[in-house]
C-alpha cells in the first residue's frame, strides 16, 4: 500500500489536504497519516481542532512515499519548525517531498528548491520569507503544481493539480489521475445555476 505522510502545523490550510486524505484512502487505497511537530491539537485556519497523534519523528518508521508539507500561517512566523533536515534526509533517499503554499517555504529552507523547477504563491514569497533561497531561476509563475525531480510545489490555490502530482508520485496509474481532474474540473466548465 502507498504511504502518504501529511505534515500538519498549527494554522494549517484547511483546503490544501483535504482532497488528499478524501480521495487518497477511500477511492485510491493509499494510507494517508497525519503528523506534527508536536502530538495533539493543532487547530486550521478555519477554526478546525485536529487531534494528531504522531510527531515528525515517527515519519521515517511510517516510510511514506511522498511526504507533504501543507501550508499555513505558521511557515512564515519566526516559531516555524525547522523540518529542513527531515526533508532533506527523505528526499536523498528518494522520498518526494511535496510542498503547497507557505509548505513551499520549508521546502526552500531544506535548500530543495535551488536546483529544481518549482512554484510557489509567487517568487517575492520565497525570496522575502527565506534568505537562504537562491532558485529564482528555476521558479515557474503558474497557477498550476510543478513536479520536478521528486520534488512537487504549488501555490495555495491549486489543491486539485497539487494532490494530482501527489498521487502521480505515488504510482497511482494515470487513467485514475485523469478521471480525479476530470471529477474536480467538471464543475468549471458549466456555468452556475442562480
Amino acid at each position: 500500500m502507498t504511504k502518504i505522510a501529511v505534515i500538519l502545523t498549527q494554522g494549517f490550510a484547511d483546503w490544501e489536504y483535504a482532497l488528499i486524505a478524501g480521495t487518497g484512502s477511500p477511492y485510491f487505497g493509499m494510507q494517508v497519516e497525519f503528523f506534527s511537530p508536536q502530538a495533539g491539537t493543532v487547530r486550521s485556519m478555519g477554526g478546525l481542532s485536529a487531534v494528531v497523534s504522531r510527531k515528525l519523528d515517527e515519519i521515517r518508521a511510517f516510510e511514506p512515499t511522498v511526504i507533504v508539507v501543507v501550508g499555513g500561517t505558521n511557515w512564515e512566523a519566526d516559531q516555524a519548525p525547522d523540518v529542513a533536515d527531515l526533508l532533506r534526509a527523505n528526499h536523498q533517499r528518494g522520498v518526494v517531498v511535496a510542498g503547497i503554499c507557505g509548505g513551499t517555504l520549508a521546502l526552500a529552507r531544506a535548500g530543495l528548491l535551488n536546483e529544481v523547477a518549482h512554484t510557489s504563491n509567487n517568487a517575492e514569497f520565497l525570496q522575502q520569507n527565506v534568505k537562504s533561497y537562491t532558485g529564482a531561476e528555476h521558479f515557474h509563475q503558474t497557477s498550476a503544481a510543478v513536479a520536478d525531480q521528486n520534488i512537487i510545489t504549488a501555490p495555495g490555490t491549486a489543491p486539485v493539480s497539487f494532490t494530482a502530482a501527489v498521487f502521480q508520485a505515488a504510482g497511482l496509474n494515470e487513467e485514475a489521475i485523469a478521471q480525479f481532474n476530470g471529477m474536480l474540473s467538471a464543475e468549471h466548465k458549466e456555468p452556475a445555476i442562480a
